[in-house]
């Protein structure tokens, strides 16, 4: 939809290829929109919690600025479920970058495993499975030491 609105009815941005940056607008719209409306939810509800508690009261009583109360206090304490769920969608982009590399006829890894796989070339479907479950992994352990930084009771010692 993004592409018979955006490049063949408005003509504004190109359909495919590789090339300037009006090129990266519609595959970074499609990969990015989904996960984006999740941990703006995510966001908002944990907000709006960590607005409702006592501490928090507290720094108002104190006299602290608002944007001190928001961005200081409150924002530290209400990423701690939205860092969870952004390492769990950054992990589920991989297969949705398999659909708009084949849409919007981008060459990368996922295009290049799903052509090996109709090639039966096992050796590079193993490796590009290998190199992805690196990245799943990686992206765990980052998630996991970020915990660490945001929450303060949580330490790893």
């Amino acid at each position: 939809m993004l592409i018979f609105f955006f490049a063949v009815e408005l003509n504004l941005l190109p359909t495919s290829r590789r090339g300037g940056i009006s090129h990266y607008v519609l595959p970074c719209v499609t990969l990015g929109l989904y996960p984006m409306a999740g941990l703006l939810r995510l966001v908002r509800s944990s907000m709006l919690d960590v607005l409702d508690s006592e501490y928090i009261k507290m720094a108002r009583i104190k006299g602290n600025p608002q944007r001190v109360v928001v961005w200081k206090h409150a924002l530290k304490n209400a990423l701690i479920p939205v860092v969870g769920l952004g390492g769990m969608q950054l992990t589920h982009l991989i297969g949705g970058a398999v659909i708009v590399e084949s849409v919007f006829s981008w060459p990368g890894l996922g295009s290049l495993i799903v052509d090996a796989v109709y090639a039966r070339d096992y050796p590079l479907v193993q490796a590009g499975v290998f190199l992805i479950s690196i990245f799943f992994i990686s992206l765990n352990l980052i998630v996991d030491l970020l915990y660490g930084l945001i929450d303060p009771r949580i330490r790893y010692e």
